[in-house]
């Protein structure tokens, strides 16, 4: 098993992740009956796919001895409606720490090949852009 979530009432869950013991909190958002006070299960799933690219390019990052510290991703989800569902994923990344040209290539390929993507339904739009900063 890789967690155990528990329904609180109120359109809230608690999820534990049962190797670390980590918890996480999810609400129904504000425009579909929910309090919004955390992530919906929706912006779990967008957040998810910026953190497993920042995940693999890190790995990535660390074989050739770059640091990525500092670096961001600004996520953005978009919904459809009937049936309500993700529609589109926009990820933006704000890169520090790489000035090679090569290396900048092999990290945006990492990331564009992260396990998230490549599970995500296709009908799904993924609009990812890198801003390299130095």
């Amino acid at each position: 098993m890789t967690s155990i979530i528990t329904y609180q009432g109120q359109l809230r869950t608690s999820s534990i992740h049962l190797q670390s013991g980590t918890i996480l909190i999810s609400d129904a958002p504000t425009d579909n009956h929910g309090k919004g006070e955390a992530f919906s299960p929706t912006d779990t799933v967008a957040n998810a796919l910026g953190s497993c690219m920042f995940t693999v390019m890190g790995i990535k990052a660390e074989q050739h001895g770059v640091n990525l510290a500092g670096s961001e991703a600004r996520i953005t989800k978009h919904m459809a409606d009937a049936p309500r569902r993700i529609a589109a994923i926009t990820v933006e990344f704000r890169m520090k720490g790489v000035a090679d040209h090569k290396m900048k290539e092999i990290l945006e390929r990492t990331a564009l090949h992260c396990p998230v993507l490549l599970s995500l339904h296709p009908d799904i739009k993924k609009e990812v852009t890198f801003d390299w900063q130095s």
